[in-house]
């Protein structure tokens, strides 16, 4: 697994070391002030801070926690809500269960079990995957401790490699779950990933891929061709970018699963300006790695949305998509 630049999560210090840090085109006057993993990657197409391809135990990891953290509140504000719905009804349903065991695909700092523990019934068991030690001890340490009833929730962690992953690693899952993930995948990794929840018979709830479109308010010529060479960019490397909630839909579908999707868009205002400055940031300069003719344009471009954030003036819509995919239950689940 891995992750790029639109991608959650409790105060942390800011530390050497969590999420790998990286390099960006020097587009920007400012871009050294991106924070890591809201930019492009030196490696296009890798997310080693999930994945354990060729980095090393001492590289890196790309994530910041101040990345993670800026970006909770809006994306807790964003998931689908809706599909909670008919993920509690099948749930329900499981057979012969004491409580829930949800598998954390990519938890970075925890803030999918945050929003989600509160709103699920009954004891769970939370498996926390990534490739980031540091995270995973803070995800850990700030998991939630109750259910919606009162009831217990525990966690263990785990560093893994979702290209890896088995029906057989998913044994005994009541539910995975990822957020901004699958736009970070291969079809390859997407399809891995449809067969070991399909197989295991498990849902799936997996949040905030972006959609590829971009709405700023005023709007600028720029604004399509800048959010034109980013969608690119996020495709480098065999990634589906943002064709992956499509390829994932297909993906589960063709393994009979029932798929449902919704719109989590995040809607950034002035009250969300820190996030939309190094969301900016790390976009054009993703844009302008991708096409490096736009450097003059993209500068001025920065320049001016920067200004605009900090006076309260610029609105920003980012699209992402939720999937829920209801896989065909096995060992007699109705």
């Amino acid at each position: 697994m891995r992750k790029t630049a639109t991608k959650q999560s409790g105060k942390i210090p800011a530390q050497p070391g969590p999420r790998e840090v990286t390099s960006v085109q020097p587009v920007p006057s400012d871009a050294e002030s991106v924070i890591p993993g809201a930019g492009p990657s030196t490696r296009p197409g890798e997310r080693p801070t999930v994945r354990l391809r060729d980095a090393g135990p001492d590289d890196a990891p790309r994530y910041a926690p101040e990345w993670l953290e800026l970006r909770e509140g809006p994306d807790a504000a964003a998931r689908a809500g809706d599909l909670l719905d008919p993920l509690r009804i099948r749930l329900a349903n499981l057979p012969g269960k004491a409580g829930l065991v949800i598998h954390d695909l990519g938890c970075g700092t925890g803030s999918m079990g945050r929003w989600l523990a509160s709103r699920l019934d009954g004891p769970q068991h939370w498996i926390l995957h990534d490739r980031d030690p540091y995270l995973l001890h803070f995800a850990a340490v700030a998991s939630p401790r109750s259910a919606a009833d009162g009831s217990r929730v525990t966690v263990e962690t785990r560093r893994g490699d979702v290209g890896l992953l088995t029906p057989d690693a998913l044994a005994g899952a009541s539910l995975v779950t990822a957020s901004a993930l699958l736009d970070v995948l291969t079809r390859e990794e997407i399809d891995t990933l449809a067969a070991a929840c399909t197989g295991a018979g498990c849902p799936a709830l997996l949040t905030l891929s972006v959609a590829g479109r971009v709405e700023l308010t005023p709007s600028d010529p720029l604004d399509e061709e800048i959010a034109d060479a980013f969608n690119a960019h996020q495709r480098r490397g065999g990634l589906l970018g943002p064709d992956a909630v499509n390829a994932a839909c297909e993906a589960f579908s063709e393994r009979g699963a029932t798929v449902r999707l919704h719109p989590s868009a995040w809607h950034l205002g002035p009250a969300e300006a820190a996030l939309t400055a190094q969301w900016l940031r790390g976009w054009v300069g993703a844009a302008v790695e991708e096409r490096p003719e736009l450097k003059e344009r993209a500068e001025r471009y920065l320049r001016d949305r920067l200004e605009a954030c900090r006076a309260g003036e610029l609105k920003v819509v980012v699209h992402h998509s939720d999937l829920l995919a209801l896989s065909r239950p096995t060992g007699g689940a109705s």
